[in-house]
C-alpha cells in the first residue's frame, strides 16, 4: 500500500515538473523571440529614399563647368550693434567621398555628387575685423541630409571652428578659444539642419520643411550665440507672391527668426535675407535685424582665375 502511494506521488511530482519545464521553456522561447524582434527593430535600417530625377534646366546650369558667385550687402548684428560688411554665396557642384566625407580627386562608382555652398561674411566691431565661414555638402539627389556642413570664425580675440558629419548619427567636433566651450565630441540624433536649407533652395523650394519641426540651427548662429548644439523646436513657413519665394524659420524659445528670399523660378537664385535675434550682453541685448541684399551675381570657375589680371572681377561683384 505505501510502495503504490509513493509511485503515485512519484508519478503526480513528474507530472507537474514537466508541465513547468514545458512551461519555462515556452516562456524563454518566447522572450526569444521578443528580444529578437525588438533587436529587428533596432538594428533595421531606415527606409532609403528614392533620389530625386535632375532635370535638363538643373544638368545645364549647375554642370556647366563654373560656380555661381553672389556677393550682398550685409547689415550685420553684433554685440548690439548693426556692422557694414559684405557677404559672398558660392555655389557649385563637385564629387564627394561619402565615407571620407571630402572632395573626390577622381571618379569612383560610391562618388555622391553634391551641391557645394560656401558662404562668407566680413564685417568690422571697432577696431577689429570678423571673417567668417560656413561649408554645407548636400547630395544633387535630396534624399538625405547634408553629408557635411562646418564653420569657422577669425576675430583679433581667437577662432572658433565647429563641423557636424553625417554617418549613423550627427557626429560634431568643435573648437573654440573659449573656456566653457573649449574642445567638444559630441553625436546628436538626426534633425534638420539649417546650414542644409539653403541648398535645398537651390534643388527643390517646395521640399522645404513645413510647420512645427525640430531644427539643427546654423553653426554660426550656435557659435557666434554660445548656444548648445542641438535641434530646437521651430516653425517653417513658405510663401509665393509676384514671382518670389520666402522660406521663414521661427525658433520661439531662442527668439530668432530667419527668412531667405528667393525667385519661384528655377534657379531659385537667393536675392536677400533676414535674421532677427537678440544682440548684446545681459540687460543691454536687444531684438536686431541682420540683413543681406544682392549686389552682383556671375558664374565662373574661379579656382582657374587666381592670377592678378582677375582681381578686376572683384569690381563686377562690387567687393
Amino acid at each position: 500500500m505505501k510502495k503504490w502511494i509513493r509511485f503515485e506521488l512519484f508519478v503526480v511530482l513528474f507530472t507537474l515538473m514537466t508541465v513547468w519545464f514545458e512551461s519555462c521553456k515556452e516562456k524563454t522561447e518566447t522572450g526569444s523571440k521578443d528580444l529578437a524582434s525588438n533587436a529587428e527593430e533596432v538594428d533595421r535600417p531606415s527606409v532609403e529614399i528614392p533620389k530625386k530625377p535632375l532635370s535638363e534646366a538643373f544638368k545645364n546650369y549647375w554642370y556647366d563647368g563654373e560656380a555661381e558667385i553672389t556677393s550682398y550687402r550685409l547689415e550685420q548684428a553684433r554685440y548690439g550693434e548693426l556692422r557694414k560688411g559684405t557677404a559672398v554665396l558660392i555655389f557649385v557642384t563637385e564629387p564627394f567621398l561619402p565615407e571620407v566625407q571630402v572632395k573626390a580627386d577622381k571618379s569612383r562608382p560610391d562618388n555622391v555628387s553634391v551641391l557645394k555652398l560656401n558662404a562668407t561674411k566680413k564685417y568690422l566691431t571697432g577696431i577689429y575685423p570678423y571673417s567668417i565661414m560656413s561649408s554645407t555638402f548636400y547630395p544633387v539627389s535630396d534624399n538625405q541630409h547634408a553629408l557635411k556642413t562646418s564653420f569657422s570664425a577669425q576675430e583679433w580675440c581667437g577662432h572658433v571652428y565647429s563641423q557636424i558629419n553625417n554617418r549613423a548619427q550627427f557626429e560634431v567636433t568643435s573648437h573654440s578659444y573659449f573656456e566653457g566651450e573649449a574642445d567638444q565630441n559630441l553625436k546628436l540624433p538626426k534633425a534638420v539642419l539649417e546650414n542644409e536649407l539653403w541648398n535645398k533652395i537651390r534643388i527643390d523650394p517646395m521640399g522645404l520643411p513645413t510647420g512645427d519641426i525640430r531644427v539643427i540651427p546654423s553653426l554660426e548662429y550656435i557659435r557666434m550665440g554660445h548656444k548648445e548644439i542641438k535641434a530646437y523646436e521651430a516653425h517653417g513657413e513658405l510663401v509665393e507672391e509676384n514671382g518670389m519665394m520666402a522660406y521663414s524659420l521661427h525658433y520661439p524659445k531662442l527668439e530668432r527668426t530667419l527668412t531667405i528670399h528667393f525667385t519661384s523660378a528655377f534657379p531659385h537664385t537667393i536675392e536677400s535675407w533676414s535674421e532677427e535675434f537678440k544682440s548684446g550682453f545681459g540687460a543691454n541685448a536687444q531684438i536686431l535685424i541682420s540683413k543681406a541684399t544682392k549686389i552682383k551675381q556671375l558664374k565662373s570657375p574661379y579656382w582657374r582665375q587666381n592670377s592678378n589680371k582677375y582681381t578686376v572681377l572683384r569690381d563686377t561683384l562690387g567687393l
